[in-house]
Order: C-alpha cells, then structure tokens, then sequence
C-alpha cells in the first residue's frame, strides 16, 4: 500500500451553468461514474471513462457526470498532477469540465455530494432513471474505495450506503419539486462487492438495484456500456439484469495475446424492501439455530466442514489475497440444508434462507473455467456472499482497516457471533 501524502483542501470551480433550473434536455438514463483513482489502480481503471464517453455517443438518450481523481495524462491535466476532474458527456462530447484540488473519494461527504449532483443532472435531463458507476478498490462487507490521500483509508460499507442515502435527500431538500427522484442502481464495479451486507445497506438506502461480482475483479471493471443495457430495459427489471450479466461475462480485454474477462461471475441483485427484509429475517433465525447447534461439539465440526466444502472468493492466483471465508451463500446454506446430521430446526432455517436469498437475484453469470484465475470454477458462486469464517484467522484478516463483521448488517443478523461460536 502506498505512504500517505499531504491531504489538500479542495477549491471548487463554481456549480456548472445548467445545473438545475428545470429541463432543456432529455434524456432516459443519467449514468453517473464516481471512479476513485488515487491508487495503483488509476491507470488501470481508466478506461471505464472512454466506455462511458463511446456510450454517449451510440445512444444518445444517455447522459453521463464524471467525477474522477487522478494523476493520469488525459485531456484535463498533464501526466502527475493530482486533481479531481468532474464534466459531462453527453453525444460523445465532453462538457462542463470543472477541476479541483484532489478530494477524499474514500471520505463519505465526498460520495454524498457526488449522489446530490448526479440527482441534480438527472433532473435536469428529465432522466426516467438514475445510476451509479461507483469504480475502485473493494473489500466485500468491509466496504470500498482506497485512498492514497489519506493514507489508505477504506469507506466503510454502511458509510457508501449513508452516502447515497444523505446525497437523495439533500437533492429533495434543494429541489422539491423532484423530491421522489432516488437512485435506481448501484454498479457497485469494485471486488467482492455481490454480498448480503451490501444488499442490506443499499436496499436501507432506499436503492432498487445492485449489479456487482462476488469476486475479485480484474481492471479495468465491468464495462460501461452497461449503461446501454439499462437504457434499453428500463420497463422490463428481469430483461436489464439479463442484458447486464450478459455483457460484463462476455466482455474481453487484452494485453497484447492475453485476453482476459472483468469478471468470474457477477450478479444483478433486486433490493426490493420486503425481499430483502425476508432475507435478513431468515439469514438471522438460521445464524441463530447454527450458533445454538455448535455448542455441541460433533455439531460444531460438521457445520465447519459443511462451510469448508464450498470454496470462499479470491481464488486468483495473486498472493496474499484474503476474504477466503467470503463464500457464496446459497451453496453454503443449502449444503446445511441438506446435511442431515445437523439438528432439523437449522436445516429448516437454512432452507428458508436459501429461498429467500434466491428471490433477490435477478440474473447471474459464472465462469466454469476462469482462466485468469488458473481455470478456477465459479459454478457454485450463483448469487451473494456471506462472511463464513471456519477458523479465528479467516475472521476480519485485514482488520482494523477493513471488517466485515462491524457493519449494521453483521450486528442486526447475529453474524460476528457466528463466528465466534465456529472459529
């Protein structure tokens, strides 16, 4: 991880001319890409900002607002120089181009102004829907976005959902005649972002959608053009989702010969209130039966083998990866489910829980031969995660700085003391 560098107060250009003040435009989706590229993956990651510029001009019923920290040599600034750019493309031109002292993407009124403006253009393109790009670093239910700025600070899960959730308000308290305008989708297009933690948080959020993978992503991401996918399917829920997973698993980069997917598998997840609220209620009486099952020590050993017999995330060849205990909970709970030397009220809980976990997902994709990841299968990575760990040392392994189980999620479902009672 790189050393900390002198944080700068950021000096903002003024508000760009158009920005509210009713519609002249119209446009069916605004796309607002929030990309944290103030670490090692800047260069990397870029590309998702010509995708979004090329989506523009292939359909121009969709309007996208940039907000991008940088060093990279662009069309902005010169090759070095740190700054935070925000502009607008729309018809494949670039727009509206202010920039400022680098800001904190990992900070969460960062985010949250970011969620106010994108609401604030949507509104003025008459946009039937909005979504959110959100481009870095991720750690599962730790959270995501990684700053050299402040010395490496992750955002915090239930902060990135704050800050949605503050960014709709202040747009209504600014604008109340678009008061009901919220923030349809999250392409949460950062590692391990798939989990029940995040569905939790953004459905809180008031969020309708989460495209995002359970797995470690390979940059520069899942591709812009989703936003056509959406565009296109903003009436039909099940076709978007389909068209979305459909694109990012059949997208190829390329370095030279080596040709390569941005994902091993990805989902689409419905954070409809009540399915999620279903979700929550069950994962919760299941983590309560597994806790009181465990005191028995026979118990205790096969719940343990039952999670150890599917496989956690991060299984790229890259060393020293953690969140092995990030494991896809579908598999992991009907393999409770159907064990039947466990006690029948766990693995009637479990059952309920793969039901209820099952009707979030949308669509899904997976690779059964990932070869970035030495032809790693994913068949079994069909839906969200859920923080299992079967030993003390896959229990937070990059803890203080990232935790998966000191989130609202964890707290309110019994997860750490899952943990606990199993490590």
């Amino acid at each position: 991880m790189s050393l900390p560098i002198t944080a700068v107060t950021p000096v903002r250009a003024s508000k760009s001319e158009h920005e509210g003040g009713g519609v002249s435009e119209r446009h069916s989706l605004q796309f607002g890409v929030y990309r944290d590229g103030d670490n090692n993956l800047d260069e990397a990651q870029s590309p998702v900002i010509d995708q979004a510029r090329d989506v523009t001009q292939a359909d121009s019923s969709i309007a996208v607002n940039v907000e991008d920290t940088t060093q990279r040599d662009d069309e902005v600034g010169p090759d070095g120089l740190l700054r935070t750019e925000e502009y607008d493309f729309v018809g494949g031109e670039q727009k509206h181009v202010d920039v400022a002292a680098p800001q904190d993407m990992a900070a969460r009124s960062t985010l949250t102004r970011f969620v106010e403006h994108t609401l604030d253009e949507a509104e003025h393109n008459g946009a039937k829907s909005t979504w959110l790009d959100l481009v870095d670093h991720g750690g599962g239910d730790g959270g995501a976005f990684q700053t050299n700025i402040s010395g490496g600070k992750v955002m915090k899960e239930d902060d990135i959902a704050g800050a949605i959730a503050d960014g709709i308000k202040d747009h209504a308290q600014a604008h109340p005649e678009d008061a009901g305008r919220g923030v349809d989708g999250v392409l949460l297009n950062a590692c391990l972002m798939a989990s029940l933690g995040a569905e939790s948080s953004l459905s809180h959020a008031g969020v309708r959608y989460l495209a995002a993978s359970p797995e470690t992503m390979i940059a520069p991401g899942a591709p812009s053009e989703i936003a056509e996918d959406i565009a296109r399917n903003q009436d039909d829920p099940a076709a978007m989702a389909k068209a979305m997973v459909h694109r990012t698993m059949t997208t190829h980069y390329g370095i030279g010969d080596v040709k390569f997917g941005p994902a091993a598998a990805f989902d689409v997840l419905d954070l409809d209130p009540k399915k999620i609220a279903n979700m929550e209620q069950s994962v919760k009486q299941l983590n309560s039966a597994i806790v009181a099952a465990a005191k028995n020590q026979a118990t205790k050993s096969e719940i343990k083998a039952d999670g150890r017999d599917v496989e956690g995330m991060t299984r790229s060849q890259a060393p020293g990866l953690p969140w092995h205990a990030d494991r896809p909970a579908e598999e992991l709970y009907g393999n409770l489910a159907s064990d039947t030397s466990l006690p029948l009220e766990l693995r009637t809980a479990a059952h309920k829980a793969v039901a209820a976990i099952a009707a979030t997902v949308l669509a899904h994709g997976e690779s059964k031969d990932f070869a970035p990841f030495g032809d790693e299968s994913y068949r079994d990575a069909a839906g969200p995660t859920v923080h299992f760990p079967t030993s003390k040392r896959q229990i937070d392994p990059w803890a203080p700085k990232i935790s998966e189980t000191r989130n609202e999620f964890a707290r309110e479902v019994g997860e750490a003391t899952v943990a606990k009672a199993l490590a």
